[in-house]
């Protein structure tokens, strides 16, 4: 596109979805308007980073800046929405082609984040619903994740928000991630083993509708 000069470092964003489609966009795409969302979608960019992008951005016609009172949010004008294909084609050949995750894309923060994207929100019980997670091959202080799911509003905690817990899941986060990715099946997961689910059992039946995986996680793999 004449004029978008977002940068080369948009390209390659780290992330636990393969592919490397700029972090930016995919927040924008999913519905994230406002600074502070942008910012959690992008854990490794810096706020000031973060803002300088956005400005070019918007300079370059893709996102279009609204200023309600004090209220600041961005949205993707129709020329960023033209993005959404070429960023779905994109995910979709990192998940065919990019084998194994390096240590480097397990993230668990990246990896709730994209979660809390495309929970299935119309399955989860009215209420308040929190699920805890344990990832027992990371360091004690990044191994603890909290879902907190209310009617529309999902929000990710990394520090416990006080709330009884419904469901706790023990797993490996290199076994969460490729479950999400859907490199492995949720089938194969509860029947290795692999995942301890404590709570309540109706939760902890029906978790692999209420979680899923993510969108591409059906696309075929070679071989």
């Amino acid at each position: 596109m004449p004029g978008l000069d977002v940068g080369c470092d948009g390209l390659h964003d780290a992330d636990v979805l393969p592919g490397k489609a700029p972090s930016w966009c995919r927040e924008l795409l999913a519905g994230s308007t406002h600074f502070n969302d942008l910012r959690r979608g992008n854990p490794k960019m810096s706020p000031a980073l973060l803002s300088k992008r956005l400005r070019r951005l918007e300079r370059s016609g893709v996102v279009q800046r609204r200023v309600e009172g004090t209220h600041v949010s961005y949205v993707l004008t129709p020329s960023g929405e033209e993005l959404r294909p070429a960023v779905e084609a994109l995910a979709a050949w990192g998940i065919r082609w990019i084998g194994e995750l390096g240590e480097e894309d397990l993230d668990p923060h990246l990896l709730l984040w994209d979660m809390r994207r495309t929970l299935p929100l119309q399955a989860w019980p009215r209420g308040r619903t929190v699920v805890a997670f344990e990832f027992d091959d990371v360091p004690r202080g990044a191994a603890r994740w909290w879902l907190c799911i209310s009617g529309n509003q999902v929000d990710v905690c990394d520090v416990d928000p006080g709330f009884d817990v419904d469901l706790t899941v023990r797993i490996g986060l290199r076994t969460m991630v490729e479950l999400w990715r859907g490199d492995r099946s949720w089938q194969q997961t509860l029947r290795g083993e692999l995942i301890t689910l404590t709570g309540t059992s109706e939760l902890a039946h029906r978790l692999p509708v209420l979680l899923g995986q993510m969108p591409t996680a059906a696309v075929p793999r070679p071989g």
